[in-house]
């Protein structure tokens, strides 16, 4: 069994909703690849995690939605380098900056309206450009 995934003080996952599974990597390693398993599929519940709001559960369902199973985990994969340990590191790491990532909350959006110099101006891009395609008129057309 693994050890917990700690991303902030109050916000944990316990090492029962984590599962790590390791299987073989593709790309370089001679044939070191062929022999060993060194990718690393970490899959979490996301109903596990200690200390997460709802709002940060949704948050990070919408985010990591590409990276959910059927049965709702979410699942991390790493095979960026040849040893098993530096993988199982790795996504580890990426599982807690997903659960950061959830844990900030969104700014929100404040309408902004035009000012009153940039509502001056684009009236007078529109006369201006309305004066260029009056004069390639017909003569007398717009009296």
């Amino acid at each position: 069994m693994s050890e917990p995934i700690v991303v902030t003080d109050s916000v944990r996952v316990p090492a029962w909703a984590i599962t790590v599974s390791a299987s073989r990597a593709s790309g370089p390693g001679g044939q070191n690849v062929n022999k060993v398993a060194t990718k690393i599929d970490l899959r979490v519940d996301l109903h596990g995690i200690e200390g997460l709001s709802e709002h940060a559960r949704d948050r990070l369902h919408r985010i990591a939605a590409h990276r959910l199973d059927a049965d709702g985990r979410l699942v991390v994969t790493s095979q960026a380098t040849r040893s098993q340990a530096d993988n199982l590191e790795d996504a580890r790491a990426k599982v807690r900056a997903l659960i950061a990532q959830a844990l900030v909350r969104p700014k929100p959006r404040r309408p902004t309206k035009p000012t009153a110099t940039s509502r001056e101006a684009r009236i007078a891009g529109k006369k201006r450009r309305a004066e260029t395609k009056r004069a390639r008129s017909r003569p007398g057309a717009w009296d």
